[in-house]
């Protein structure tokens, strides 16, 4: 386990990078030519990034991210299931 201190300056560009990569994630899963695999990888990535995102944002908005990545599993097991 390690440790980080950082300033409110810094806490908000943190804030906003993971933000902005998890809207990036979300908007590329969408993307039909992308296969099964590199879905499954993509929600890896994602999960990631949520438990960093988690640490240093308010409890509402990570709910808002988290239901995303909740939808976006779900989409992709009615499709296996089709």
């Amino acid at each position: 386990m390690r440790g980080l201190l950082i300033n409110e300056k810094e806490r908000q560009e943190l804030q906003h990078i993971l933000k902005r990569e998890l809207e990036e994630i979300l908007l590329d899963y969408e993307d039909r030519r992308i296969d099964g695999t590199v879905k499954k990888t993509m929600e890896e990535k994602y999960q990631l990034v949520l438990s960093l995102y988690r640490r240093i944002s308010s409890q509402a908005e990570f709910k808002k991210y988290a239901l995303s990545f909740h939808q976006m599993r779900e989409k992709r097991n009615m499709k296996k299931k089709m």
